[in-house]
């Protein structure tokens, strides 16, 4: 079913008789602006959309700057002069010439007959006001119903896994809203108290526990974290520093006026928008608050709404209608006040959850270029300036590209009184019509004392002031103020909240009363010189809670150290233990049963390579280990073939005197067959000289010729010999590299465990846990 929103014009510009001008409720989910200047019909089209969303069972958040949406309370089904006589203006009746009562009776009259021309009656009013509740919240006020925007951070049901960004999210608006009521400009970047706060806060919904604003204050001063970042916590922001810090909050705390900020129920989205299955409309009256404050309440409920809509299933019907009136100040194109960003995320992400914003301002220029070009729906009434119109064609340019610029110039400009141009980046052409009547009564803001009236009349819950401090803070589970009493030799010291191992234990920082434990430390040696194995060891552990018998001790196994133990603080009780801590004899005992534990259960589990006979060391790397074994592999490699090396050097002496023999013959081979060949040449140039026929004599030559082929075959041979030598060598030196590679490989696990003897209780503390 389509909001009705009024009635289209004609080309005389006069509402065409039966039309309505109709809007589609889906389209919200992408975001909507209504824009006019002061007299146009602004804020009663703004009426009219929650009524319609109202009509439809849609629940709708409303935040409220000026006070302006307090009328859709001024809701009277039976039009009676009598319900419109407590809000009429008297002062105008009189400048008028009429009484009250006959104001009163004017305004009934016209209400019936408006409603009359745009097909509505009392009867419309009655069904939307059995259908739908409607409450007035007056955060830091009674006036009408309060709302602890600041008492208590509750932990988000998400999952830090899948939601970490949306809970960050959170964080950051309350902590610069919380900053900025303190006068602190605090950029979540670079600014360390912001860093600070956003820290605390999420360390305590990582463990699962809600913050007060109390606690919070508390662990500012004494963080239960030890770093930020990579700096200590007092590298990064000094202690002297965090006190100031502290101060300035514990007065904003202590200040009379603040009190009524943490009056009424915690802020829950669900509980906002639906009461019993009954669609809500939730108005949240800001017009009392200063700007600061103001900044604070809609970063807090928007960054609210964000972590509870991102917890819903997806949907593409409008499921809420979150509205703002008066948005100036609150999302600038050119500054970044804390309530922006949530305002842009909700413009950017909340489309697919069924979630619309709309946003009503009288002039353009207020809106950030970035929340513009998000809005699928414009409603464009009188504007004040060119300026104004040029900005709104800008951005309605940015919204859908294809708009006709000069068109929606030229009706612009001639909007009457309560006429809009709805532009519609889902629909073709954009539509003139002007509002229908709406069902609550215009009368304008109303004053804090007119809201409490209106509260009580519609039966709003009027919540008792909420306790100063938080609920479980005043738990009695303890049975004495003073420290019991402990035996004598035995330091008795308190659990740092910042200590590593203190969720373990559940420690709560800012728990209501201090109980028992007792940290141990104990020196252990693990030896097996079969399995080389050799090994020394701090096993440090903490019984909690402490039995009354010591050997029924459970050991939860920590890694402490004497910076985890710290003086107890100044009042906070102590839980009476039922161990009788007061004896020597119960810390002997937990000594014995330390021991017992570890003789027993206690064992080193370590891999072993078999072949290498290498061990890993306690604590050691996987990659480590490997690279031990490596250059065990290779020592035992370089071994091994060393030894092959020697082995082989005899038989290559032996091939190198074979084939340095061969080349010795060859060469005095060569040598004579060189002589025998140059004495024949000789012989016959003689005989040329003397007149004779040259006489060869070849067989010598032959026969030292053939000497020297013999020598040249053995140096071949020798070669051979030499060159197999090396290919052997060759051979055997990768089989044994290949041996050891292999052998890196060969793990085993191996179970050391522990002898009485091989035990040693270093230390033995009382350690007071806070709960």
């Amino acid at each position: 079913m389509d909001f009705y929103l009024g009635a289209p014009l004609d080309d005389a510009g006069h509402p065409t008789e039966g039309a309505r001008t109709e809007y589609d409720p889906s389209d919200l989910t992408t975001h909507g602006v209504i824009v006019g200047m002061t007299g146009s019909g602004k804020t009663g089209l703004g009426i009219i959309y929650l009524e319609e969303a109202l009509r439809q069972g849609i629940p709708t958040l409303v935040i409220d700057p000026k006070g302006d949406m307090t009328n859709l309370l001024l809701t009277f089904p039976d039009l009676a002069p009598s319900d419109f006589r407590p809000w009429i203006d008297s002062a105008a009746a009189e400048k008028e010439g009429r009484t009250p009562d006959e104001e009163a009776e004017a305004e009934a009259s016209k209400w019936a007959k408006g409603l009359a021309r745009s097909g509505l009656s009392g009867e419309d009013i009655r069904a939307l006001r059995s259908k739908v509740g409607m409450t007035i919240y007056t955060p830091g006020s009674m006036a009408g119903v309060p709302l602890n925007v600041v008492g208590k951070l509750d932990v988000p049901d998400l999952s830090w896994d899948t939601d970490a960004e949306v809970m960050r999210d959170e964080i950051q608006g309350y902590a610069s809203g919380l900053l900025g009521l303190i006068d602190v400009d605090a950029d979540p970047i670079s600014s360390r108290e912001h860093i600070l706060i956003a820290n605390l806060i999420e360390h305590s919904w990582r463990s699962g526990r809600p913050l007060s604003l109390e606690h919070l204050i508390a662990q500012i001063a004494a963080p239960p974290i030890r770093k930020l970042g990579v700096f200590e916590v007092d590298a990064f922001f000094p202690q002297k520093d965090r006190m100031a810090l502290a101060m300035k909050l514990n007065g904003l705390l202590a200040s009379p006026s603040f009190g009524s900020w943490m009056d009424g129920e915690a802020i829950d989205i669900e509980s906002l928008l639906w009461t019993d299955g009954r669609p809500q409309a939730a108005i949240l009256y800001l017009a009392h608050l200063s700007d600061t404050e103001r900044q604070f309440i809609v970063t807090t409920v928007l960054s609210k709404l964000i972590t509870w809509m991102r917890s819903q299933p997806g949907s593409s019907e409008l499921r809420v209608l979150a509205y703002m009136d008066e948005v100036f100040g609150f999302v600038p194109p050119t500054a970044e006040p804390p309530a922006k960003k949530p305002i842009l995320t909700v413009l950017k992400q909340a489309r697919a959850f069924g979630v619309g914003l709309l946003l009503s301002t009288q002039n353009p220029v207020d809106l950030d270029y970035k929340a513009m070009s998000n809005a699928g729906t414009w409603c464009i009434g009188r504007l004040q300036t060119e300026r104004d119109k040029a900005r709104i064609l800008e951005a309605l340019t940015a919204a859908s590209g294809d708009v006709d610029v000069k068109a929606i110039d030229a009706s612009i400009s001639g909007l009457g009184k309560r006429v809009f141009l709805l532009h519609n980046t889902r629909d073709a052409h954009p539509t003139t019509f002007t509002t229908r009547w709406a069902m609550s009564y215009l009368r304008g803001p109303m004053t804090r004392e007119e809201i409490g009236s209106v509260t009580d009349d519609h039966g709003a819950p009027r919540p008792e002031r909420a306790a100063a401090t938080d609920p479980e803070a005043a738990s009695s589970l303890v049975s004495t103020n003073d420290m019991p009493a402990v035996a004598e030799g035995v330091a008795s010291l308190a659990l740092d909240p910042a200590a590593s191992w203190s969720a373990q234990v559940g420690c709560d920082p800012n728990g209501a009363r201090y109980e028992a434990g007792v940290a141990l430390t104990v020196s252990v040696r693990f030896d097996d010189a079969r399995r080389g194995v050799d090994h020394e060891d701090d096993w440090e552990a903490v019984v909690f809670p402490l039995p009354r018998d010591p050997s029924d001790a459970s050991f939860i196994e920590v890694d402490h150290d004497p910076r985890d133990f710290i003086d107890p603080a100044d009042g906070v009780p102590y839980a009476d233990p039922v161990a009788p801590i007061s004896q020597s004899s119960y810390f002997d005992g937990l000594t014995a049963a330390a021991i017992k534990h570890l003789d027993r259960d206690e064992t080193l589990v370590l891999k072993r390579n078999r072949t290498l006979e290498v061990a890993a060391r306690p604590g050691e790397s996987e990659a480590a280990f490997e690279a031990r074994l490596v250059t065990a592999a290779s020592d035992r490699a370089d071994e091994d073939m060393a030894a092959v090396r020697d082995k082989y050097e005899r038989r290559f002496r032996t091939a190198k005197r074979a084939y340095d023999d061969a080349v010795r013959q060859a060469d005095s081979a060569a040598a004579a067959a060189d002589a025998d060949r140059n004495n024949e040449y000789l012989s016959a140039g003689l005989d040329l000289l003397m007149g004779r026929k040259p006489r060869l004599s070849r067989s010598k030559r032959t026969t030292s010729e053939s000497r020297l082929r013999r020598a040249e075959d053995k140096i071949e041979k020798a070669r051979a010999v030499y060159e197999d030598l090396n290919a052997d060598l060759e051979d055997d030196l990768a089989e044994i590299d290949d041996k050891w590679t292999a052998a890196i490989d060969d793990i085993e696990q191996v179970e050391v465990g522990l002898e009485a003897n091989d035990i040693e209780v270093k230390a033995v503390r009382l350690v007071w846990i806070r709960r």
